[in-house]
């Protein structure tokens, strides 16, 4: 183990904690590692808990030394669910065609970002943010520059509609209802990820069983899942304020990526000036745990950009 690493298993780790924010939301969060190291701001995707952020991977990215933090973003896990906004298929079907309006936008995540680390009384923070979390992430480089040390943008877009599109097949599936049973939705769940992962980096199904079960358990509605869907598709272009941002910027993608297709990732880092660009071949739309030491090594080497 090299100088200055943590073992896994001496990592500090808190138990969920709540911040209430000033537009009246709270967020669920858990951080992993000493406070005195370097914040890194872990942002998951739609419709996903801060659990998709495996505990193995928190683990092993504190103990390279960084003050890991990951939360749940609202309408899903434990934070504030928005329930009076409700969505209706044709909602969604409207924004997938350029003509639809959101109850909240990828700006307002983004302010509930930077409202966390005011509560966590964090400056700035490395942040990496997966697929929506990467639009987040990069909407905070863009409008909150001072807020953010480095950016890994990883399985994500700029929010140009010609870069990073979705397979017709992935639109049937986010679709198609998730079950009304916790049986019903763990078993949809499976089923559907198997659409999105990685060909190369399998999930064992118990695996994937256990974190759908889990997801539901902390507070999955399906509602909340369309709103996040809204704030996707209705999205603005960011690729000409991205030629701003003047941080470290690693951008990783999947070759087989058939929800963010890979022209996101690479329309990301060609926007960034300095950006680089991390394709793995046989990786589609997930975190597989084979995985987790490249993401880390690569989160890591971009940090170590900014000191």
């Amino acid at each position: 183990m090299d100088a200055g690493q943590a073992r896994e298993e001496d990592i500090a780790v808190s138990g969920e904690l709540f911040a209430h924010l000033p537009s009246g939301l709270d967020l669920c969060h858990q951080t992993f590692g000493d406070p005195q190291d370097q914040p890194v701001l872990l942002i998951m995707g739609l419709g996903g808990p801060m659990t998709w952020w495996p505990e193995e991977f928190c683990r092993l990215l504190a103990g390279r030394g960084f003050h890991v933090i990951r939360y749940d973003n609202r309408d899903t896990g434990r934070s504030t669910k928005l329930r009076h906004h409700q969505v209706s298929r044709t909602d969604v079907v409207k924004a997938f065609l350029g003509r639809g309006t959101a109850p909240y936008g990828i700006d307002d995540l983004a302010d509930d970002a930077v409202g966390l680390l005011d509560h966590l009384g964090i400056d700035a923070a490395h942040v990496v943010g997966v697929s929506m979390g990467g639009m987040i992430a990069q909407t905070m480089a863009v409008e909150h520059p001072s807020r953010v040390r480095s950016l890994t943008s990883i399985m994500s877009t700029t929010g140009r509609r010609t870069a990073g599109w979705i397979h017709p097949l992935v639109i049937r599936t986010m679709l198609a209802p998730a079950g009304r049973t916790r049986p019903e939705f763990a078993e949809t769940s499976v089923r559907n990820g198997k659409v999105m992962a990685s060909p190369a980096f399998p999930t064992p199904d118990d695996v994937a069983h256990a974190r759908a079960l889990e997801t539901y358990d902390r507070g999955w509605i399906a509602s909340g899942v369309s709103r996040h869907m809204l704030a996707v598709l209705t999205q603005s272009d960011r690729t000409e304020r991205l030629r701003a941002v003047s941080v470290p910027t690693q951008v990783i993608h999947g070759s087989q990526d058939l929800l963010v297709h890979r022209s996101g990732g690479r329309a990301t880092a060609a926007a960034i000036p300095g950006a680089a660009l991390l394709e793995i071949a046989g990786m589609g739309h997930d975190l597989p745990a084979q995985l987790y030491g490249t993401f880390v090594d690569a989160i890591v080497a971009n940090a170590e950009r900014a000191r």
